[in-house]
Parts: C-alpha cells; sequence; structure tokens
C-alpha cells in the first residue's frame, strides 16, 4: 500500500550521520535531478546526524516546494500527489533549532574527539518534527512529535483521530564538500496507521546546505517517495522513485532576524 498524502513531504526534514558517502555522489545526485533511477549510496543508519557549527541555534525556516514529478505517471501516481500541488511555489515558515548533544549515542559508527567543553551539534528532532508537521497540516491536525529515548533514528508523530505516524530512518550518508556546504541524505521506513489502515512507504530526503553568511544558510532539498514491498506496484516500479518533491530552503538565524527587527 502506498503512503498517506502530504505527510511524507514534511516530516523527514532537518531531523536526523554515518561516515561521508563516497566523495561527491551526493552533490552529483542533485544535479542530475530530475534523472533519478535508484536510491542514493548511504550506509545503514548509526547514531546521530552531526551538523557543521554553523548549524548551531534556532533558525526560522522558509520552505518553497518548487518543483514535483511523477516519474512513473500515468501508471503509479502515489496518493496525495495531485493535492500536493497547492504547496507549488507557496512559502511556508517554521522553526528548527539544533544543538550541543551531551550525551552522544554510543551506536555512532564515527570515532570522535572533542576538545573540553566541544559537543557535536544535532537536531532537536521533536521540535522540528513537530514545528513543520504543524506548518503544513495545522495545529488541530497534530498532537505531539515524539523521539524513542531509546533509538534517535525512530520518531512518532500523533495525529487527530488516533492517527500515528512512526518514521525510522534506516541509512543515511553524507558529504563536506568545502567548510561552508555540508550535503546529508537519508532513507526512513514511514508507516502510518489510521483508523484500520497501514500505509507503508520508503521516504529518501537528500539536502545540500549552504552557509551563505553567518546567520543565513540556503539549501536545495529532495524528497523522493519510493514504494515499499507490500505495494502491489513494487516490482513495476523496479527501485525507482514514484515521486518527487524539490524545495528550496532559506534558513535565517534567529537572533539574527531578531537583531534586524531592533534596527527597523
Amino acid at each position: 500500500m502506498r503512503f498517506w498524502g502530504c505527510i511524507c513531504l514534511v516530516i523527514t526534514m532537518f531531523l536526523w550521520s554515518s561516515p561521508d558517502a563516497l566523495a561527491g555522489q551526493l552533490s552529483d545526485r542533485l544535479e542530475q535531478f530530475p534523472q533519478w533511477t535508484n536510491k542514493p549510496p548511504v550506509r545503514a543508519a548509526r547514531g546521530d546526524l552531526v551538523y557543521p557549527e554553523w548549524m548551531d541555534g534556532t533558525w526560522e525556516v522558509t520552505s518553497t516546494l518548487v518543483e514535483q514529478i511523477a516519474p512513473l505517471a500515468p501508471k503509479i501516481v502515489t496518493p496525495g500527489f495531485e493535492k500536493n500541488r497547492s504547496y507549488l511555489d507557496r512559502p511556508v515558515k517554521f522553526e528548527v533549532r539544533f544543538a550541543e548533544q551531551y550525551l552522544f549515542s554510543e551506536m555512532s559508527v564515527r570515532p570522535l574527539f572533542f576538545l573540553p567543553g566541544e559537543q557535536p551539534i544535532v537536531a532537536d528532532r521533536a521540535f522540528n518534527g513537530l514545528e513543520i508537521a504543524r506548518a503544513y497540516l495545522g495545529d488541530n491536525d497534530v498532537l505531539s512529535v515524539k523521539v524513542d529515548p531509546n533509538n534517535p533514528n525512530r520518531q512518532i508523530t500523533f495525529l487527530a483521530g488516533k492517527r500515528l505516524l512512526i518514521s525510522t530512518v534506516t541509512k543515511r550518508g553524507t558529504e563536506t564538500p568545502a567548510t561552508d556546504r555540508f550535503v546529508a541524505t537519508e532513507l526512513a521506513q514511514q508507516v502510518f496507521r489510521g483508523n484500520s489502515q497501514i500505509y507503508i512507504n520508503q521516504v529518501e530526503t537528500t539536502t545540500a546546505y549552504q552557509l551563505e553568511k553567518p546567520g543565513k544558510v540556503v539549501a536545495d532539498q529532495v524528497t523522493a517517495i519510493y514504494l515499499s514491498p507490500q505495494d502491489p506496484d513494487y516490482f513495476m516500479a523496479t527501485g525507482r522513485p514514484v515521486a518527487l518533491y524539490r524545495y528550496q530552503l532559506e534558513l535565517t538565524s534567529i537572533e539574527e532576524t531578531a537583531s534586524n527587527g531592533e534596527q527597523k
């Protein structure tokens, strides 16, 4: 079965690193968009996604869906695809935050060495997930977001009507092409549980962050939807994405925003 509507657009941003992927492959993948015929080069997800220091802080995000494609249409079109056209070229604003993680996961496969007082910068997954979901679905439809305390890769979004979205990152990869550029990709298994219905899909989120100046980051982000083996069209898709969504993101530090407001 296919995943429910527009939820897949909102939960996969800013959520969760592994050793760097083979140099340049993720950047090349974004340049090749939308000619994607398979999944990205990734490894098993262990530990948490470590961001560059310049991502530290709370940010106001403007996210704009600039392109959406159904590569296998008209044979395969995911539920909600047409409805999601309402988001095209429509800026959506929300906040996200990144901060030092004081208890780094022992499951990390990357050997990390820190000077006294230094800690890795990670996303506040529960805060970010709630902010993004409510920005797209509304406050009344999104009740809460919780991260499994025993598994940072597993997140549950509680929706109105006793519905649940369970998202588990299974694979990921990163690149750091330059000190002011960071590229990350994640594959997540998403399960939506509704009233007597279950929808399962795999979702890829590949994002290239660029530091323009202190307090200002821009990003190019693509969300790709893949069918699960349970879907009757799974073998027809042959591992190709069935929906592609491309976003342009602008992140402005809340401190920078406040400072500009005081100057006006």
